[in-house]
């Protein structure tokens, strides 16, 4: 029976998911990018309900950001469960490439990375034992391991494989999918490199995202393919043995690129429930916002060996509670720009961010600490105890893609202040210490306001971000503190931040 679900599972700045089960347990892991602590990890009971964990990057020993430039960092990590541990593997791009790490808990503690040989990205693991081999029926055949089917020439169970994407002609989106095996206890790659496929055409454009499954004594491969925006798509192929060849199927592709109000959906993995049920994490996109590339699920049920994938829906009518955060503690939804070497904040009394040199629209890792925006309409706040001392000394509201798009609303000694980037937008006078601050979000439209503790809200200005929309990532909200390239001993305190989705019904006004 086919299922669909109201969606996304995981709303906002959640790309490239990839998903595991352990026993009643569901864990996921998606993309993170430029953004630190890298690679959220998140659990489920029900592939709906998510909770977010920790991060499997979470120490600036693993991870090395500086530089990295927007949309860059980490691609499209695998989460797999072999033996009692947990294997996640991912690529540093424009870094040492492909690793990966290890954990007996996936909440954490991480393992160093061990960084793996090969070029590309979208790396993905595959266990051949057991647990790896499931059948299509709606009962748990195949779980316990039955059916060694055709490996040939050692192929059979109790080996591992890693496989990635590589590009061979990027101006024709020209990639294919490699694979060599891997030695888990070791966490090393070994034995001679096989191509798997090119694509479900001649002229196939980005097959990438590869996982490898064995279901009913086959291999299956699932790839994305079309690229990432509209015609993002999932390909199927199979073969009787885990080097191939691979053969696609005839009604590729098995999820077409889609129209509607979730687009550009793919990068599909693929998950079997204790009851035998089979589902999807995929990623889409909610066009007409600024909120990216999200975590959707879908059913699979299957024909002739085939995946048939159900199609994505979009729930309206599930309001998403609000957001109170008065920094007890720092939550692991908060993220940085890049690796933080040193802690600039603290928590205990509101939020408390350090004035230091490093400012957005630099290659650095500035004062800065953002939440993904989950809807495409939200109101943001947040009250700011801060009296800047220099004209250097700023902080504020941010509205942040990457360093080259955002939008801050900061107290400076001349006032409030707009800006995009270096560009000012608008200026109100000096308001009393402390002030909120405020955004009101529709879409592209973005109001900002001010007030007082207690007084009523001030817009100060609208404006449409279209520059905003993102292509990798997604819009993130939060705080901002920059001494802008001088030393400073000061902080700014924030008191609180608030996020709140106005239900599709409710008004469009504050």
């Amino acid at each position: 029976m086919s299922a669909s679900f109201d969606e996304p599972v995981l709303p906002g700045f959640r790309p490239d998911p990839s998903v595991c089960r352990v026993g009643a347990d569901y864990y996921l892991v998606t993309s993170s990018f430029e953004w630190f602590p890298g690679l959220p990890v998140f659990h489920s009971r029900d592939l709906v309900h998510w909770r977010r964990i920790g991060s499997a990057l979470d120490r600036p020993s693993q991870l090395d950001l500086d530089g990295c430039g927007p949309s860059r960092g980490l691609f499209a990590p695998t989460i797999r469960h072999h033996d009692g541990e947990f294997h996640l593997v991912c690529t540093l791009m424009d870094g040492p490439g492909h690793f990966v790490v290890t954990a007996t808990d996936p909440a954490g503690p991480w393992s160093e990375p061990r960084w793996l040989e090969g070029d590309g990205f979208d790396p993905s693991l595959f266990f051949d034992d057991g647990d790896g081999d499931h059948s299509t029926r709606g009962d748990r055949a195949g779980e316990s391991g039955e059916g060694e089917g055709e490996g040939g020439e050692g192929e059979g169970r109790g080996r591992a494989w890693f496989t990635a994407a590589r590009v061979l002609d990027e101006a024709a989106g020209r990639t294919e999918i490699w694979m060599r095996e891997y030695l888990p206890r070791e966490r090393r790659l070994t034995g001679p490199e096989h191509v798997l496929w090119s694509g479900s055409r001649a002229d196939a454009r980005w097959p990438e995202a590869p996982h490898l499954y064995r279901i009913d004594g086959s291999y299956l491969l699932l790839t994305a393919e079309g690229g990432t925006e509209a015609g993002h798509s999932v390909v199927a192929a199979r073969a009787p043995r885990v080097t191939g060849p691979y053969e696609g199927a005839r009604g590729n592709p098995v999820l077409p690129p889609a129209t509607g109000p979730v687009t550009c959906t793919g990068h599909a993995d693929l998950v079997r429930t204790p009851e035998g049920d089979w589902r999807a994490v995929l990623l889409g996109v909610r066009p007409g916002s600024a909120i990216g590339r999200e975590t959707f699920l879908a059913g699979v049920t299957w024909s002739d060996g085939w995946p048939v994938f159900s199609p994505v829906a979009l729930g309206d009518d599930r309001p998403r509670p609000p957001l109170h955060d008065d920094f007890a503690v720092l939550s692991a939804d908060w993220s940085c720009l890049r690796t933080p070497r040193v802690p600039f904040w603290t928590t205990g009394d509101g939020l408390r961010l350090r004035l230091r040199p490093e400012r957005l629209g630099e290659r650095g890792s500035p004062s800065l600490l953002v939440r993904p925006q989950e809807q495409p309409d939200c109101d943001a706040s947040t009250e700011l105890h801060f009296a800047p001392a220099a004209p250097y000394e700023e902080a504020g509201l941010a509205v942040v893609l990457d360093d080259d798009a955002h939008l801050l609303l900061v107290r400076t000694t001349e006032g409030l202040v707009l800006r995009r980037g270096p560009d000012v937008l608008a200026r109100a006078g000096l308001s009393p210490d402390p002030v909120r601050l405020g955004v009101r979000v529709r879409g592209l439209t973005h109001t900002f306001a001010h007030a007082g503790p207690d007084g009523a809200w001030r817009d100060l200005a609208t404006v449409e971000a279209v520059f905003l929309t993102p292509l990798f990532t997604g819009v993130q909200v939060g705080l901002y503190a920059t001494s802008h390239g001088r030393p400073s001993t000061r902080d700014a305190r924030f008191a609180w931040f608030d996020l709140r989705y106005p239900h599709p019904r409710d008004s469009p006004g504050r």
